[in-house]
This record gives structure tokens, C-alpha cells and sequence, in this order.
């Protein structure tokens, strides 16, 4: 009888070495970068019922990651302004690769790979000129950087890739900032946010920018859905009562801004976190940690469809029936009817982003 062990033995004697896949780290749903209780920051694997694989040790506080396509590889990035960002093996723990920004730039917290996995983008600034740009990385040559094109705006934060598509979406959201102010927004009375599509060499394909009486509206957070609807949250960076929050658009249509009962908006306090759509694009959501509320709307007629208080919310992921949620206060839960269900709590402070693993 052939054993797992000989069997092993004999297909490494022939030179042929299993792909290792997501499998291997416990097919994971999402990652979410946090906090313990005793200060040590960590990358945390969960499932979609928000049950804990793994909980790797990080070397900062984690802004954001994205997922390797195909392998059980991470990368997680530090907060704006940082300028380091770690490749985490999700299956051993191990840390294989820490990328710095080049002198000159810092990154924005995300970053996206092609559809192939060989190759990761990132948002990243040129603080020393106040514009936004893509750094990219080769994926197999150790994610070795091999170059970098314009954003196509100022402070690049959040970057998508349309699923099936090679074309990246970028928010751009204006905001200018430099490492020797530590998270000081430098030019907000001049910034002009706005969603660029772009090559992945760089060409624009399509800029899309608010209107000008908005132009204090920071383009933050993505979500796009299979068939290329963008979703994006704002951030309004004045103290008068903040416009739209939520945006949304696809490639040669026009942009929409829904809008929200005025109690509602008004409890949002002009800050969007997190965003996410059904793969389907027929749901959106939004998250507002400083309002302690998720909003998800139907895309097509951007009516409100329902609301969860939750305190600290800011984490948003997609379940096949709704959407997931992780908080500042550990809890994680799935909105899918009415109310918060399937809820665990953790020991841990999760940070912003709820990330999809979809390999």
C-alpha cells in the first residue's frame, strides 16, 4: 500500500513539487490586519463565518493587505505615510519579503496584483513634487520593484483591478502629505480628487473628477463588482456639512452620487472607511467607524436599503447572501438580513479593511 509519506518521497525524488495554494493556509475568506491586547500587531486569517486560522505577527500597525491570486501570499502595508510594506508567507507565518518605498516616496496603505499574480502595484507618493504614483513590483524576481508610472492624480489611496480585466482603478484623493508631517494633509484647499482607470503601463484610460463644489471630498476606498461598477467612499476634509459620500461609476457612463436621509448623512460625520459590492454589483456598502454605521444601498438606483449600528465598524467584505463586517472592538458578524449574525469576538482591535481572499 502506498503511503502519504512515499508517495511524498516519490513525487519530490521525480522533481515535481506540488503548487501550494490557499488550501494549504486553511482557505482562509478574508484577512484583516489588528491589534492585541499586548500591543503586538498581527495579520489575521479568517473564514466567512469569521472563524480564526492563523494570526501572524506583523512588524506595525497594518493599514491594508492584498492577497496573492493563486498562493497563500500576502502582502500587508503600514499606515500613511509609511514606507515599508511585508510579504507574509500565510501558510508558514514566515516574512518573505519586505519591500521599502524608494527615497522620495511613501505608500498609501494598498496595493493590487495582476490578474496573473506576477506582478503588484501600489499606491505610492512623490512627496517631494505632490504627485501620486503607481510603484510596480515583480512578483517572481522576489518583488523586485521595475518601475513606476503616474497615479493620474494626487494621493493615490486605494487601488482595484476590474476582475478579468487588466485595467487598475485608482482613487485618487487628493490629499498631499509628506513624511516629515507624519499624517498632516498639506493642500486641502487646493486638492481635486478623482477616479482614474489605467493601463497596466500606465496609459489613462479614463479620468472621472466631482464636481468642482465637492472638490473637498476625498476619493478613499474601493469596491468593484464582476461587471466593472466602481464603488467609492469619501471623506469630506472641511467642518460644513459634508455632500455625497458614496460614489459610482463605470468605464464611458456617468458618475452617480446617491444620497441619504439627512439624519443619516448627518450621523455619517463626512467619513466613509470601507467599501464593498456583491460580485454581482446588485448591493453596495459602506462603512463609517465614526458614525458606528453600514449602509448598503441597492447599486442600480442607489436607494438606502438598510442600516446596522455597530460601534468601531470599518471592516466590509462580501458573503454570498450580504456582507461581513469586523470592528474596532473585535467583532466580527455577517449582514445579511436585518440584523448583525454569526457574530464571534476576538481579542484583538481589527484595523480597517476586511480584505477578500479569492484564490
Amino acid at each position: 500500500m502506498t503511503t502519504r509519506r512515499g508517495f511524498l518521497g516519490g513525487v519530490l525524488a521525480s522533481g515535481f513539487v506540488p503548487a501550494i495554494g490557499w488550501a494549504d493556509a486553511g482557505s482562509p475568506g478574508f484577512l484583516n490586519a489588528a491589534r492585541q491586547p499586548d500591543g503586538q500587531y498581527v495579520l489575521v486569517g479568517l473564514t466567512k463565518d469569521g472563524a480564526e486560522l492563523f494570526r501572524l505577527p506583523i512588524p506595525d500597525r497594518g493599514h491594508a493587505a492584498t492577497a496573492h491570486p493563486n498562493r497563500p501570499e500576502a502582502v500587508g502595508f503600514a499606515r500613511r505615510p509609511g514606507t515599508f510594506a511585508y510579504v507574509v508567507d500565510c501558510s508558514s507565518g514566515a516574512i518573505l519579503h519586505r519591500l521599502n518605498s524608494p527615497e522620495g516616496r511613501h505608500f498609501y496603505g494598498h496595493g493590487a496584483f495582476s490578474q496573473d499574480g506576477t506582478t503588484l502595484f501600489t499606491t505610492e507618493n512623490d512627496y517631494e513634487l505632490g504627485k501620486g504614483r503607481i510603484g510596480v513590483w515583480d512578483v517572481a524576481a522576489g518583488y523586485k520593484r521595475i518601475g513606476e508610472f503616474a497615479s493620474g492624480g494626487i494621493g493615490p489611496h486605494e487601488i482595484k483591478r476590474i476582475p478579468g480585466r487588466e485595467t487598475l482603478v485608482i482613487a485618487n484623493g487628493g490629499i498631499d502629505t509628506h513624511p516629515d508631517s507624519g499624517r498632516t494633509k498639506l493642500n486641502i484647499p487646493t486638492m481635486q480628487p478623482n477616479l482614474t482607470y489605467l493601463s497596466p503601463t500606465g496609459q489613462i484610460l479614463e479620468t472621472v473628477s466631482l464636481p468642482q463644489n465637492m472638490h473637498m471630498n476625498s476619493i478613499r476606498h474601493l469596491a468593484v463588482s464582476n461587471d466593472g461598477t466602481v464603488a467609492f467612499g469619501m471623506q469630506w476634509q472641511t467642518t460644513s456639512e459634508a455632500p455625497a459620500l458614496l460614489g459610482l461609476h463605470k468605464m464611458g457612463k456617468d458618475l452617480r452620487l446617491p444620497e441619504l436621509p439627512q439624519d443619516i448623512h448627518h450621523r455619517m460625520k463626512g467619513y466613509v472607511g470601507s467599501v464593498a459590492m456583491t460580485p454581482d454589483g446588485a448591493e453596495t456598502a459602506i462603512s463609517s467607524p465614526r458614525g458606528g454605521l453600514v449602509l448598503v444601498f441597492d447599486t442600480q438606483s442607489g436607494a438606502l436599503l438598510k442600516t446596522l449600528e455597530e460601534p468601531d465598524v470599518c471592516g466590509l467584505g462580501t458573503l454570498d447572501n450580504g456582507f461581513a463586517i469586523s470592528t474596532g472592538t473585535g467583532r466580527f458578524g455577517a449582514f445579511e438580513g436585518a440584523e448583525l449574525s454569526r457574530i464571534r469576538t476576538h481579542d484583538l482591535q481589527y484595523d480597517n479593511h476586511l480584505v477578500a481572499v479569492t484564490g
